[in-house]
């Protein structure tokens, strides 16, 4: 998979402001230029404009941001990015990149794709990187699978975490800053004093920090987890950036469009009865299955129609406790079963259950046509076959 023309202009964009913050060794000046002398969209960096003077939010660590719509290939792009900030450094450290996620959900997604050869992600890393690519969740990094101080020169190594994670709040996550003897090997390359953890054998490592959803890691705290990283740069992704976001690309919408990025047309139906949203649903799914199933007679890609149920309680706050969800999305899947769906077509998917973890949504022997979540599209959660969202909640607009 090759990258889309927005997607290089953002990869190009990231090279241009590397080739000035090594021409300027300073990053607020670099920025600046960056801007000034834009090849096509020259602007001067000033308070309350277009475009904000770079902010400080880790001091003498680089960090901006790309500003990507949803569903614009963010990953991919990040993909792109480690092998453009490692040329750019000269590095000659082991190459470690801490990539930071907002949610469970994007987690085991992110983890399985850039661990699985056969994605276009982790063809991607690896052609650029001879193979060599080691790819870490925090469990594996604590029993020290993988990691010891010859390996992570030999290797890139990327290290997937969730935001919460590294906040240690917890007595499962602080374990990331306690002893660990599977850390030993690096002993004589920490500082004197220093406990041996995973967290300091992560801070000698320098590493490139990926934050993917970075408007979601911005208070105070994250800041901080930022810091106690102590990274070489750092690069956020999102498609809604905060007002501490030094951006260096933005894309606009109308570029997905253009490279068929986006499911169209775009049909929005409104219902004033929860019963008839649901019928009115399994009569669109199956036609468009039929469709489907037509086109792929004519030598068309195979293609399963599902449908995203959004449940959410009466009063249209969150739920209360994960009994009160588990007990409305279960009432739901009971009604559709009552409806005549055969149970192995509804899966759940929420924070607290997860049912289609191990099941292959794109295979033609999946079942699955019906999914009852509730925050898995503002998660970020990636369905292709995902044609029908039906949302069952209570709108105001």
């Amino acid at each position: 998979m090759e990258l889309k023309p927005y997607q290089q202009q953002v990869i190009n964009d990231l090279s241009l402001f590397l080739e000035h913050v090594q021409e300027t060794k300073d990053v607020k000046e670099a920025f600046n230029n960056f801007w000034k002398k834009h090849p096509t969209t020259p602007l001067t960096p000033f308070p309350q404009t277009a475009i904000e003077p770079y902010k400080n939010n880790v001091p003498r660590v680089p960090n901006i941001c790309v500003k990507v719509p949803t569903a614009g290939g963010k990953t991919f792009i990040a993909c792109n990015a480690i092998k453009t900030i490692f040329d750019a450094f000269n590095y000659d450290k082991p190459k470690a990149v801490v990539w930071l996620v907002p949610s469970i959900t994007i987690l085991d997604q992110t983890i399985k794709n850039l661990k699985d050869p056969s994605h276009p992600y982790r063809q991607k890393i690896n052609a650029h990187f001879g193979n060599k690519v080691e790819v870490f969740d925090k469990a594996s990094l604590l029993q020290g699978s993988g990691l010891n101080a010859t390996t992570v020169k030999e290797q890139l190594n990327i290290m997937v975490f969730s935001f919460d994670s590294l906040r240690a709040r917890n007595k499962e996550d602080r374990k990331v800053f306690q002893e660990n003897s599977n850390m030993q090997s690096f002993e004589h390359l920490l500082t004197n004093n220093t406990d041996i953890t995973l967290g300091a054998v992560i801070k000698y490592l320098n590493p490139v920090v990926i934050v993917d959803e970075s408007h979601n890691a911005e208070s105070d705290l994250s800041v901080d987890m930022l810091k106690e990283l102590n990274p070489c740069f750092i690069l956020d992704l999102t498609a809604t950036p905060r007002n501490n976001s030094n951006i260096i690309s933005f894309i606009d919408a109308l570029e997905l469009k253009k490279e068929n990025m986006v499911k169209l047309p775009v049909i929005v139906y409104n219902h004033l009865d929860k019963t008839e949203v649901i019928n009115s649903t399994l009569q669109l799914q199956k036609r468009l299955e039929l469709q489907a199933k037509a086109e792929e007679k004519k030598g068309g890609k195979y293609i399963r129609p599902i449908v995203l149920f959004q449940a959410q309680p009466k009063n249209g706050k969150e739920f209360s406790n994960e009994e009160e969800e588990k007990s409305n999305v279960q009432k739901l899947k009971e009604k559709l079963i009552e409806l005549k769906i055969p149970e192995a077509q509804i899966k759940i998917k929420t924070a607290n259950i997860n049912e289609i973890k191990n099941i292959d949504l794109m295979s033609k022997d999946c079942e699955v046509r019906f999914i009852i979540t509730i925050n898995a599209l503002k998660e970020g959660w990636d369905c292709p076959f995902a044609y029908i969202l039906a949302s069952l909640a209570d709108k105001s607009s």
